[in-house]
Parts: structure tokens; C-alpha cells; sequence
């Protein structure tokens, strides 16, 4: 197979990849915000038919084909109403954090299962088909963990921001919001450039270190097994 060959093979497979992402984690992502949401009182998300694991209901023209090229991106966004809210900044905070933590909860699950794929007596001889798992598998959790790094900036309109205002002023709040799109505009910019590829990548391995660390007992078990064996 010639490097230009191999290269595109590369490619083929990780965008196929990010494109099971795109049909599993998205849906999860934005149906976490509604449902948090809805557990809080505001059936906006409920009543629009977003709390649905449907990926057609949760696409946006501009992240997923962000997600696609670049692995980070971000879904339509569920509306939500904090005036149905008892508190509606804490209200805001918590269903924005909804999101990202349903990505790193998806990395974890899906570390457990790439971990446990190293069992020999799951799949016996077939060791290529548990090469070819693993490898979908552990570019899942990356992608998982960086969309859940990416939407937890505090920059408009990701979940970050929405975050942050449960620590900012409502007037400093309003003003910052008055430059959304223009922010919006930038954040595409640094995407598009990869200024940001460095510390999105720090974030993204140090949440990743901390899933391997969370998942050791999984090591534990594989340890005992090769030992009874």
C-alpha cells in the first residue's frame, strides 16, 4: 500500500468515526441539557421534541461539519427557558454542564469496554476484529472527551458560557453577550486556523489521563485474570 494510499485509508476511517460520534454522542449531549432542564421545571425542550436520542434532531449545519473535519464541534442548541427555573442562573449552569458531563460519561463507559477487550476469552482468536474495535473505540473517547473539553469553554455560544455566568454579573453578562456573534465569529477563526489544536489537545489528554486513572480497578481485573490463567 503506497503512504498516499495508507493516508487515505487513515482518513476514511477516522471520519467514519467521528460520524458515529456524531449519530451518538450529539443526541446525548443535547437531550442531558433538556432533560436536566426538564427535571428542573422547563418542558421547552420536551415540548419542541428535543429530548429525543434522533441525530436529525440535533444537528447544526456548522458544528457537525466542525465535528467532522476537525473532531470538536457542538449540536443544534436545546432551548431552554430559565424563567420555568426556581433559580435560573444555577438552573443555566447546571443544564449547560449537562452536556459536556454526558460526553465524559460516554468516555468512561467506553473505556471500561476498551479495556475489557483485552480479556482474551471474549472474542477468543479473533484478534483482528478486537484490533479494529479497540482502535473505533479509543478514537470514540477521544472525540467524546474533546467535545465535552471544546463545549466547556467560556466562550459564546458553548455551554461554557453559559456556565460562566453563574459567576458573573448579569450586566457584565448582558454586555459580553451583545458581541456573540462577533465572538462566535473568532472562535470559528481559531478553529479553522488550529491555534487552538494546543490547548484543546493539554485539556483533552489531561481529562483522558483522569478516565484511565478512574478506570484502574478495569486493570486490576485484567491483571488477576492473566494471573489465573
Amino acid at each position: 500500500m503506497s503512504l498516499f494510499s495508507s493516508g487515505l485509508h487513515n482518513a476514511l476511517w477516522l471520519l467514519l468515526i467521528r460520524a458515529i460520534v456524531v449519530f451518538t454522542a450529539l443526541p446525548v449531549h443535547e437531550c442531558a441539557h433538556g432533560y436536566v432542564a426538564l427535571k428542573m421545571g422547563d418542558h421547552t425542550a420536551e415540548q419542541q421534541g428535543r429530548l429525543t436520542l434522533n441525530p436529525l434532531a440535533h444537528f447544526d449545519p456548522i458544528g457537525t461539519t466542525a465535528l467532522l473535519l476537525f473532531g470538536f464541534g457542538w449540536a443544534k442548541p436545546v432551548p431552554i427557558n430559565p424563567f420555568y427555573f426556581r433559580n435560573p442562573k444555577k438552573g443555566m449552569m447546571l443544564s449547560a454542564l449537562a452536556g459536556p458531563l454526558s460526553n465524559v460519561a460516554m468516555a468512561f463507559l467506553l473505556m471500561v469496554i476498551y479495556k475489557l477487550l483485552y480479556i482474551p476469552t471474549i472474542f477468543g482468536s479473533s484478534a483482528s476484529f478486537v484490533d479494529t474495535l479497540q482502535m473505533i473505540l479509543y478514537y470514540m473517547i477521544l472525540i467524546n472527551v474533546g467535545l465535552a473539553v471544546f463545549n466547556l469553554l467560556p466562550i459564546p455560544p458553548l455551554d461554557g458560557s453559559r456556565v460562566a455566568t453563574y459567576f458573573l454579573p448579569r450586566d457584565v453578562y448582558f454586555k459580553i453577550m451583545q458581541y456573540e456573534n462577533i465572538i462566535f465569529l473568532a472562535l470559528l477563526a481559531l478553529l479553522w486556523t488550529g491555534v487552538l489544536n494546543r490547548p484543546l489537545n493539554y485539556l483533552q489528554d489531561a481529562v483522558f489521563s483522569g478516565l484511565d486513572l478512574l478506570t484502574t480497578p478495569v486493570n486490576w481485573l485484567l491483571t488477576a485474570i492473566a494471573a489465573a490463567a
